[in-house]
């Protein structure tokens, strides 16, 4: 992990000397020799790392390194920070002035760099030797270690790792037996990494169970259990809430939220399932919102402690997971370090084999361990390479005593796997961290954190995003990290998630390496307050709704917040106390109508990368805004309206700006400026074009951008800026706005032939017209589609189902006729269509059509007087989500005390068909 940290500190005077280098003057040498310094530094790091079993004297030295990079990162960007103040923030990349002669200045950051390469100087006399190669350890070598990734990737969802056969089959039974009690718990008890929540999850999705119950809902617990969050997240499902519903639901108290929820379910036969639950006092608290419900409802447990369960049902016997077998082991084992082979151990050596059941049984039976050591050894192609595997668990468990050889070993693996990333990724894992336990982690998200975090430096020869994505490959590919949901392609990786296990080494090792720190806040107090003390990355985790942070830490550079920005306030007293800071999440709550006025104070973080502001009202970003030069993300979540001044466009380094707003799509003040013609920009949404825009040849410059929504105030500018559009090669996602348009010429579509998501919002006229539907421009490789409010009068579907790509479709609002027909093999490819129609009366479905349709949801379609016949034809559908249908049809398809409804048998072989309660 040090030759990490001190990789940073040489890209970071990479880029000193590369941008700023005007500002160095005399001191240019002194700052290339240090950087000199640590490169030597980093080659005998990158030596040490291949030796694990050191004395206390040589961890010293090797922690002596980190700081003295950590330090020379700090002179560095102290520099810079006075530099700019000192030009009167007109930008540290322009033209030199006069004021930087002063010796002072120079002279002082000369002695700071003097300094740190004598401490290094000193402890590198006792050192060995070491060249630095010619092509040195900068930026270039991240790109290398890319390279040398494994070129396949497992690209499939979790798959099940061991056998379950007898334990789903125990859970199955006894999830399903009707009997006549409140609080039924069934119980899955086991070791961490044994697979409780793969088992639960089975389980869970499993046909039967989904056909048993008329409501599910999953909530994790973990040790940091947050009732009001369950209570909330669970109201959430069962409810189906408006924007105005959810505020009102948000701002109940516990008491409130349980009562409301015993409401909600107390019709029901349910099946919630509280995923690694620690304490019988979280139980309790949580149990009173739980009503009896129907004959059959049910609770499910997943826990490591057999007390809580037995305490929770003394009924109900738990179904306790066992380890695996050595058998098993050995199996699970070949699965994962031969990847390649479908015979597993009958296609590897004697060698291999020997090697590998003696350190299977340092496992000790647990799945989590075996798979991240199977995986560890895929990287591993000779004998030698896995005996010194072999040798690093061996050699460890002999120094600890007999009775924690067990745990022990597994712990080891666990660490071995993370020793043996390549140098670029180490941060990269620690900085999953952060997250709070079972959190679902955003890859894109993440990956622009990765950004602004310096560890993914810029190259002209890849992206950084597209760097970002092969690193998170690699961890999956490793086990270190798993998958969570995938996008609408079906295939890339939309969020994922960390085991405790490897969370807990994860945090230990961010921890003791002196990279990040989890602050918890106080149970009983508002206030967080930070000190120089601390580390220099902390991510809070609140107790309350609000936080206050206070004190001051002037070498701060992350401040991150990722809690749930609609629950959680994050105030700051002082933005000068964190003047180095990269990453800044800030969240806001407002009154009715309220302006929040984003303080000027902001402007003075010249450091920041990346800004991510929450707030459920109206929003003033300050002019300030225009000293972000090395801002790279900016999201803006929960805003009303926004008014943006014009200094954000002229920031060169922006990639990405993201403005959600609530209750409508597109932003007012959010609009072209002519010199917005920034090259690095991949995502822009949404900007409000007008004529200037359309005549406006200097879009092209968006070479990069991939993501692009667009509001247009008049129908004219619609065409010549698609045709401009159209020539941009990188261009996947595209939102088209047009509320104040009629007539539109949607024909430059057809061009875009790299698209795959398309969104267009608002009205679209259709009269018939002598070229055929409006539609039929539609780019035919286009995987996700929503049309909202777009009161078509032709029925879509004639056109849309010739979409061979199409997977995902959301239709709101988007036809305003009476009928609609989806004809045989239309909709080759479709997974998940939603409909959203109120002057919906007949639908027909002929068979074949939509032969993958995997998920339907029909929402507020209260015309619609029956289902369609064709339903019953569609086999693959696993899952009807119903909203607001009348309650005639809502009749017409239940079965009531046995007796089956009419239109039951459109929908029998459906496994789950889920009613989704409308608010009072």
């Amino acid at each position: 992990m040090e030759q990490a940290i001190v990789s940073l500190a040489v890209e970071r005077i990479s880029d000193l000397l590369i941008h700023e280098a005007v500002f160095l003057r005399d001191v240019k040498d002194q700052v290339e020799s240090l950087m000199a310094e640590l490169k030597r530094m980093q080659c005998f790091l990158k030596d040490a790392a291949r030796n694990l079993e050191q004395d206390a004297r040589f961890q010293n030295r090797v922690s002596e390194i980190r700081n003295l990079a950590y330090d020379a990162e700090d002179v560095i960007d102290s520099f810079i920070l006075k530099a700019a103040y000192q030009r009167g923030f007109l930008g540290i990349v322009k033209r030199f002035t006069s004021i930087f002669t002063k010796p002072y200045h120079l002279h002082k950051i000369g002695l700071q760099v003097k300094a740190i390469k004598t401490k290094l100087q000193n402890i590198s006399e006792n050192l060995p030797a070491f060249e630095i190669p010619d092509d040195g350890e900068g930026s270039s070598s991240i790109f290398k270690v890319q390279q040398q990734f494994r070129r396949t990737y497992s690209h499939v969802e979790e798959e099940d790792v061991v056998s379950l056969e007898v334990s789903t089959k125990d859970a199955m039974t006894m999830l399903l037996f009707e009997e006549d009690r409140p609080h039924a718990v069934v119980s899955i008890v086991g070791m961490g990494g044994l697979g409780k929540t793969t088992l639960a999850r089975k389980v869970y999705n499993h046909v039967d169970v989904r056909r048993h119950f008329d409501f599910l809902a999953w909530f994790s617990i973990s040790q940091q259990c947050k009732p009001r969050e369950v209570l909330l997240g669970v109201l959430k499902k069962v409810l189906s809430p408006s924007n105005d519903e959810r505020e009102k639901i948000e701002k109940m108290d516990e008491i409130e939220l349980r009562r409301t929820l015993f409401d909600a379910l107390k019709e029901k036969r349910y099946l919630v399932v509280l995923d690694d639950i620690w304490r019988s006092e979280d139980w309790d608290i949580l149990k009173p919102a739980f009503p009896p419900g129907r004959k059959g409802s049910k609770i499910l447990f997943t826990t490591r402690i057999k007390n809580v369960a037995s305490r929770a049902d003394p009924w109900s016997t738990p179904v306790e997971l066992s380890l695996l077998t050595d058998d098993e082991s050995w199996n699970l084992l070949c699965r994962k370090a031969f990847p390649r082979s479908k015979m597993g151990s009958q296609c590897c050596s004697e060698e291999f084999v020997k090697l590998g059941k003696e350190m299977v049984k340092k496992c000790g039976g647990l799945p989590l361990a075996i798979v991240v050591l199977g995986c560890l050894l895929a990287t591993k192609q000779s004998v030698a390479q896995w005996e010194m595997v072999h040798k690093n668990i061996h050699g460890h468990l002999n120094e600890l005593p007999h009775q924690d050889r067990q745990y022990g070993a597994v712990n080891r693996i666990l660490v071995l796997s993370y020793n043996d990333l390549p140098y670029p990724l180490k941060p990269c894992f620690l900085y999953l961290s952060h997250y709070p336990e079972d959190w679902e982690i955003p890859k894109k998200e993440h990956i622009r954190l990765w950004i602004a975090e310096g560890f993914i430096p810029e190259n002209k020869e890849f992206l950084m995003e597209d760097l970002g994505e092969k690193f998170l490959e690699e961890l999956i590919d490793r086990s270190l990290v798993q998958v969570s949901r995938r996008d609408y392609t079906g295939t890339n990786v939309e969020t994922c998630r960390v085991h405790d296990l490897l969370r807990e080494l994860c945090t230990k090792k961010a921890r003791d390496e002196k990279f990040l720190e989890i602050i918890q806040q106080p149970q009983h107090e508002l206030e967080v307050t930070l000190a120089e003390s601390m580390l220099r990355r902390i991510s809070i985790h609140p107790s309350k709704s609000k936080v206050y942070v206070k004190g001051e830490h002037p070498k701060l550079r992350s401040l991150l917040f990722s809690q749930n920005e609609e629950l959680v306030e994050l105030c700051i007293s002082k933005y000068k106390s964190f003047k180095i800071l990269r990453v800044l999440t800030l969240a806001k709550r407002g009154n009715y109508d309220k302006w929040w006025h984003v303080s000027t104070e902001i402007g003075n973080l010249q450091h920041l990368r990346y800004l991510k502001l929450y707030y459920n009202n109206k929003m003033i970003l300050p002019r300030s805004f225009g000293r972000l030069k090395n801002l790279y993300t900016l999201y803006i979540k929960f805003c009303d309206d926004i008014v943006i001044p014009d200094g954000v466009f002229k920031l060169e380094r922006l990639r990405h700006i993201v403005i959600k707003s609530v209750g409508k799509f597109h932003v007012d003040g959010f609009r072209w400026r002519q010199g917005f013609t920034s090259k690095n920009i991949e995502t822009l949404k949404f900007i409000v074009v007008d004529e200037k825009a359309a005549e406006n040849n200097a879009v092209l410059r968006w070479t990069n951008i991939q993501s692009l929504g667009i509001e247009f105030t008049r129908a004219e500018y619609v065409k010549p800026t698609l045709i401009l559009l159209a020539k941009l090669q990188r261009l996947r996602s595209v939102s088209l706005c047009f509320f104040y348009c009629s007539h539109l010429d949607l024909e430059p579509l057809s061009q875009y032939y790299h698209l795959s998501k398309l969104k267009l919002l608002g009205p679209i006229k259709d009269e018939p017209h002598p070229n055929g539907h409006v539609l039929k421009f539609l780019p035919l490789n286009i995987v996700k589609l929503t049309l909202f409010d777009c009161g078509l009068r032709q029925d879509p579907m004639a056109v849309l189902e010739k979409l061979c790509h199409l997977r995902i479709l959301f239709l709101k609002g988007a036809y305003i006729g009476s009928k609609m027909v989806c004809s045989t093999n239309g909709f080759p490819k479709l997974d998940y269509l939603l409909i959203m129609l109120i002057m919906l009366e007949e639908w027909e479905i002929e068979e074949g059509a939509m032969p993958c349709l995997r998920e339907l949801t029909l929402a507020n379609v209260e015309s619609l007087r029956m289902l369609p016949e064709g339903l019953r034809y569609m086999t693959t559908l696993q899952k009807l989500n119903l909203i607001g249908i009348s309650s005639l049809l809502k009749e017409r398809i239940k079965v009531i005390d046995g007796r089956e409804g009419e239109e039951f048998y459109k929908v029998r072989h459906i496994p789950f068909i889920r009613h989704f309660l409308m608010p009072k």
